[in-house]
This record gives C-alpha cells, sequence and structure tokens, in this order.
C-alpha cells in the first residue's frame, strides 16, 4: 500500500479499519441463514463441519415400492456428481445412499413434496412421504458440492425441506415459435433442478396449432410444424419421470386464426384465413359462440386431447378477446338480445356475458372428459361455476379476486420473463405477501403462480437464454418461505444455478455465444461482446413498436437476439456504484480516508471497467461499418464510450477529494439523457449506474 505509508501512523491505522470496512461494503449484504449454493433455499438447513470424503462411491438402497422412475433419478444424480465409481487407479470408499420413501407421488394428484436430506461423513439418507420428495431431495443434493481444495465434496448438513406453494408453473409458448421436442426436454430438466413442477404447454394460438390430430387433421396440417401424439406421450414420460405435470392449453375462444384457417365455420367475422397469422399484431378474432357447430367442433376436439393428455387439468385460455367480431355480427347481436347479454342501454353487447356462455358450454364439455378448467382472468365473471381456476396476468387484483368468488387461482403477473424485467423484479413478486386482502380461508385457495415464456421474440435457438436463468428466481418465490427475500443472496446463487443447468445441457450462454461469433464474423468477438454485455432488450412490449417489423418467419439473429434478457456485467456495476455510495456517505468527512478506500477496493476496477468501454468502439467501428446487421448498434456503441468518459472524469474527481462544477454536473447528466436512446431494439443497461456516478456530490 505505497499511499498508506506516507500518512501518519494514527491516520493509517484507521485507514485500515475503514478499509476492512469498505471490503465488506463492496460485497453483497448475506442474510442471516447460511445458504451456500442452494435454490430454492430449503425450509431449515442446519450445517455440520464434516465432508464426504472424496472419491467416495455412493451405493443405492431403496426401502419403498419399487419405481423405475425414481431409480433412474438416482442414477442420473450419481453420475453427475461423479460417485457411481471408483476413479482410476485409486482407492474409494462405499458408503450407502438410504432412499426411504411411502408411495409412488403423484404430481397431478398433489401429493405431498416434503422430504429431508441428512449428510453425513458415514453416508447420506433421504426420507419422503412420496417419490416427489426423493426427487426433491436429490435435486438437492446435486447443489450441495463445494470446492475443498483440489476436490468438490459434500458438506455435512440435515435438510428439511417443503414448497410453500404446491402449483409451482413454467408456460413454454410453442404456438408463435415452434420448439422441438428437445427443447422442451431439456427445458423440464432445468425446471426439475430448481423444483419446478408443472409445464404449462401453450400449444395453439394465431400462427400455430402444434399437435396431431387424428379427428380434426386440417388443424395441425395447416400450421406445418407440430408434434405428433407419439412425441407429446415422450414429453408427458420424460416429464413425469422428472415430478413434473404437463398442463396443455388450447387458447379459445380468441387466440383462433390458426383453428380458422383449418376450419372456416368457426369464425364470426367475414375475413376468411387460408393460412395461419402471420403477424404478431393482436388480430381481435374469435369463435363464433352461438352456432351449434362451434361446440360440437371443440367437444371432438376435446375429447380426443383430453385422452391424450392425463393432467386433470386442462387450460382453455380465454384472453384478449374485446368482443369487436362479434359486435358487428348481426347475428350474433341477435342471439346476445334474444339471451339478454346487452348492457343497461339495450344496444351494446355484454361481451363478458356472452364469453361467460361460451365459458360454462366449454366448462360442460371439460366436466365430460373429467377434467378442471383453468383459464386466464378474462372468463372471471358472474356465473362462471366454482371450480374453474383462474390464472392472472394482469395484475393481482384478477387473483384476488377469484380467490374471493371462490375459485382457485394461480398468478403470472410480475412473472412475465418475456418482458426483459430482472430476476429481481420477479423475485419481488409474491402471491401472497403480508399485506394480502384474503381471509385464510381465501388464501387457501391460491395454489401458486407460472412463469410465463411467450415466444414472439424467442424461438428455438435463443429460448433457453430468455428463460434461465430468471425462471429459478420464480422457482424460489414460490417454494421457499415467504421470509426469504434478500434479493443479493439470490443474485449469487442464481450465478451458482446457471452454471448447474449449462452442465444439463441449457444453451441459454451457448446460443448468444454463438450468435455473437455469427455476427462478429472474422473479426474478434471480445468488442461485440463486451457491447452486448452491457445491452438489453427494450422492455415490455417496445420491441414491437422500434421501427422493425417481425413476423413469424423473421430470423432471431440480431445483435438484440444475442444480448442477455438481463445484464449481469451492468447489475455488478451498479453493485459498485452503490458501494461507492455508501463509502461516500459513510466517510464524508474523512478527506483523503476515502480516497484511499475507494482507490484501493473499488474505484480500482470501475475505472478498469469504464477504460474497457470508452477504447471499445474504435475497436468495433470496423467491424460495425462493414455488417449491415451490425450497423444499427453503432449509436450504442458510441453511446457506451462516452458514458464511460463522464463517468471517468467522476471518478478522477473522487480520487483528487474534488466535489464536480455543478455547470459540469449538469452538463453530463444533459449529456447522459441524450445518449439513453434505444438502438435496434435495445438499450444500454449500464447507464443508469454510470448516471448515479455523476450523480454523486
Amino acid at each position: 500500500m505505497r499511499l498508506l505509508s506516507a500518512l501518519p501512523r494514527q491516520l493509517s491505522a484507521l485507514v485500515l479499519v475503514l478499509l476492512m470496512a469498505s471490503t465488506a461494503l463492496a460485497q453483497p449484504a448475506q442474510p442471516t441463514a447460511d445458504t451456500r449454493s442452494l435454490l430454492p433455499v430449503p425450509t431449515t438447513v442446519r450445517w455440520g463441519t464434516a465432508t464426504l470424503k472424496p472419491r467416495t462411491t455412493l451405493r443405492p438402497q431403496f426401502q419403498g415400492p419399487p419405481d423405475s422412475a425414481t431409480s433412474a433419478a438416482v442414477t442420473r444424480t450419481l453420475a453427475r456428481l461423479g460417485l457411481t465409481a471408483p476413479i482410476k487407479n485409486q482407492s474409494a470408499t462405499t458408503l450407502p445412499l438410504q432412499i426411504n420413501y411411502g408411495k409412488v407421488g403423484r404430481p397431478e394428484q398433489f401429493d405431498e413434496e416434503r422430504y429431508s436430506l441428512r449428510v453425513t461423513p458415514t453416508g447420506i439418507t433421504i426420507d419422503a412421504p412420496t417419490t416427489l420428495g426423493v426427487l426433491h431431495a436429490l435435486a438437492t443434493l446435486e447443489q450441495l458440492p463445494q470446492r475443498e481444495g483440489r476436490n468438490m465434496v459434500l458438506p455435512e448438513v440435515d435438510i428439511q425441506d417443503q414448497p410453500r406453494f404446491a402449483w409451482r408453473g413454467l408456460l413454454i409458448d410453442v404456438a408463435r415459435h415452434f420448439m422441438p421436442v428437445a427443447v422442451i426436454k431439456r427445458n423440464l430438466d432445468a425446471m426439475a433442478a430448481v423444483k419446478l413442477n408443472v409445464l404449462h404447454w401453450h400449444l395453439s394460438d394465431d400462427q400455430g396449432f402444434r399437435v396431431e390430430s387424428k379427428t380434426l387433421p386440417r388443424l395441425h396440417e395447416v400450421s406445418g410444424q407440430y408434434y405428433t401424439q407419439a412425441q407429446v406421450r415422450e414429453v408427458l414420460r420424460y416429464a413425469a419421470a422428472r415430478g413434473i405435470r404437463v398442463l396443455p392449453e388450447f387458447d379459445v375462444p380468441g387466440h383462433t386464426i390458426a383453428w380458422q384457417a383449418a376450419y372456416p365455420q368457426l369464425a364470426s367475422g367475414d375475413t376468411l384465413y387460408k393460412t395461419v397469422y402471420q403477424s404478431w399484431r393482436l388480430a381481435n378474432v374469435a369463435f363464433d359462440p352461438t352456432k351449434e357447430t362451434t361446440y360440437k367442433l371443440l367437444d371432438t376436439l376435446f375429447g380426443e386431447m383430453t385422452a391424450l393428455f392425463s393432467d386433470p387439468y386442462f387450460h382453455i385460455g380465454g384472453d384478449e378477446n374485446d368482443g369487436r367480431q362479434w359486435r358487428g355480427n348481426p347475428h350474433i347481436m341477435a342471439f346476445a338480445k334474444a339471451k339478454k347479454m346487452l348492457k343497461p342501454d339495450g344496444k351494446t353487447l355484454d361481451k363478458h356475458a356472452l364469453q361467460t356462455y361460451f365459458n360454462r358450454r366449454v366448462l360442460t364439455i371439460l366436466t365430460k372428459y373429467n377434467k378442471q378448467m383453468v383459464g386466464w382472468d378474462e372468463i372471471l365473471g358472474p356465473g362462471l361455476p366454482k371450480n374453474a381456476v383462474i390464472q392472472s396476468w394482469r395484475g393481482k387484483k384478477g387473483l384476488y379476486d377469484a380467490a374471493k368468488a371462490g375459485n382457485r387461482a394461480i398468478l403470472s403477473n410480475g412473472y412475465y420473463l418475456d418482458l426483459y424485467l430482472s430476476a429481481a423484479n420477479a423475485y419481488g413478486t409474491d402471491p401472497l405477501p403480508v399485506d394480502n386482502p384474503l381471509s385464510v380461508a381465501q388464501q387457501r385457495l391460491i395454489m401458486g403462480g407460472e412463469a410465463t415464456m411467450w415466444s414472439e421474440f424467442a424461438d428455438s435457438v435463443i429460448v433457453d437464454s430468455r428463460i434461465w436463468p430468471r425462471a429459478a428466481a420464480v422457482a424460489e418465490r414460490l417454494w421457499s418461505a415467504r421470509e426469504v427475500t434478500s434479493t443479493p443472496d439470490m443474485y449469487r446463487r442464481l450465478a451458482t444455478v446457471s452454471r448447474q443447468l449449462e452442465g444439463l445441457g441449457l444453451q441459454h450462454r451457448r446460443a448468444p455465444e454463438q450468435l455473437l461469433r455469427q455476427l462478429a464474423g472474422p473479426t474478434d468477438v471480445g468488442p461485440l461482446r463486451t457491447l452486448a454485455q452491457v445491452l438489453e432488450p427494450v422492455k415490455e412490449y417496445k420491441r414491437h413498436f422500434q421501427g422493425f417489423t417481425y413476423t413469424p418467419s423473421t430470423p432471431l439473429n440480431r445483435l438484440v437476439d444475442a444480448a442477455p434478457a438481463e445484464s449481469d456485467v451492468a447489475r455488478d456495476f451498479n453493485c459498485r456504484v452503490d458501494s461507492l455510495m455508501g463509502a461516500t456517505g459513510a466517510l464524508a468527512d474523512r478527506g483523503s480516508v476515502f480516497t484511499m478506500i475507494a482507490t484501493r477496493r473499488n474505484a480500482v476496477a470501475m475505472r478498469q471497467q469504464l477504460q474497457t468501454w470508452q477504447a471499445n468502439h474504435s475497436k468495433l467501428i470496423p467491424r460495425l461499418g462493414s455488417s449491415p446487421t451490425l450497423t444499427e448498434y453503432a449509436p450504442l456503441s458510441a453511446a457506451l464510450s462516452a458514458a464511460a468518459a463522464l463517468g471517468l472524469e467522476r471518478l478522477a474527481l473522487l480520487e483528487k477529494q474534488q466535489k464536480p462544477e455543478a455547470e459540469w454536473q449538469a452538463a453530463a447528466l444533459k449529456q447522459l439523457d441524450a445518449l439513453n436512446k434505444p438502438a435496434g431494439q435495445t438499450e444500454l443497461a449500464v447507464l443508469p449506474a454510470i448516471r448515479r456516478l455523476v450523480e454523486l456530490k
């Protein structure tokens, strides 16, 4: 510490104390519990001091009814942990892996999922009422290894665990962009790793109907890409072996152009569609709910699909039908008038009343096939039977209204992964926060929640990077106790889980990197990667309105598609700014002491990062100019360089213990405002952090 030697002796001691304090400031705040790499956080964890020795082989011993799926899961876990066979030419210890369970669990029956897991130097014991608990215990076991010298060891631990909510889902939309079976399978593996237990398979929409129908074959034929019924059964088996149920969704009466392209008699309007919809814009097209032939066709299809999908729940969509086609059809309006489905003025259609009529007819069909109906929150209304389940996407109001009406409910609002919001945003969304307005009985009707991945801007190549690792934050919110809320600790563990998922075959890191290399061409990919790492797609649904028109056939191979849904680099820099601001507040009256702390710890790293960003644009200019697909990102590259230069100026003033002149600060903030403009459907995620740095007084 060259500068430290120049200070008076007493001040040097003070600097050492404060330097240690600043190191703590630079680290994420840790919760009271020792969570290590566990995600979701278990109910209770007691760590020991010993470990299971390296080069140990585990011998499974089962106590419970034979179950091939559980045996296969144990084999997978031992292989991933490297505990199945001794290392060549080295001695190995064989210890028991005792697995005790009462019965084979059925996720669709909401069988118990709790378990206990005990790891000691003499072996491992898993106890659970059902095999579902065993599967969750194995997922936890795979997160336990920690480094000890050159070896990875299993620490001594005693875990008691059970989920907070029974319904913990992930919706994957395969209608807008088709996802091959391999994509679904690897995402099922990822779901099992973080204890999600419902795959919501969105199988039909305006852009496609994705399941083979033997009774109404034009449905899948008009869409082109689809799953054969044999492939559906393959996915169902794969999911069940991992303790995951599959909820099919066939969206009606809206989002049905693909249906109407195959069977025009379903239509409410005059427009005839010969192919599936070739746009992402909301079409506002719906079935005619007044024709008996509509319900006959639905009965035929649902009779076939309810036999194919074994889960007792069946999702009928029901969202985003504004009723405009119904209002414009004289036949439908006459029907509505006869059925007293007009508003008090006697002229205007009560769209909700007509859709409730449709919902009740569909519910009758599903009840005949022993299925329970699930629908989006638009289906909730007077007269809807209590056995319909409401999935709320528009807000918690729909969730709570459903429970107050006596219907069970699932929350998806706040968990929309396709909005490109942060993992922290999802993590902070609790279906039942402390201040929820429900009675105890009504709270029991809240089944849980689902992360949703709509696929307008996610094809089979990049979809993993749009789901993971952020979906793991939703998994923890739905599994762990309400009190588990440390966002910094969640992010720390999320990074570890992300690496684990990569080992399971997920493409959330690999696919964007491959796309970057393609975009970089023959040039060094480094500068392009530096820019991409601090870009994020524009939030919510702004990408539809950024001057580039997408269709279902538009390739997703631009820089916006390689950019992360949430920038880890930008978040890390933001944390450094937080630490710097904390140090500034705590040590504002200590002059050179603050300079020492900031320089020696945080500011050095920040300066290096800012220098990299500042110099990056000049390295990228040749590639940006020669590639038509990259030219549109030149303004963001230049903006990153300019913003970094401002950040460096502010850091230099801090190191000199100088406050910025008001004119300089005002001009810098004005420049940052001017730089904060999206391009190529992306935005610079690091600009808010640089702005906060410049704002420091």
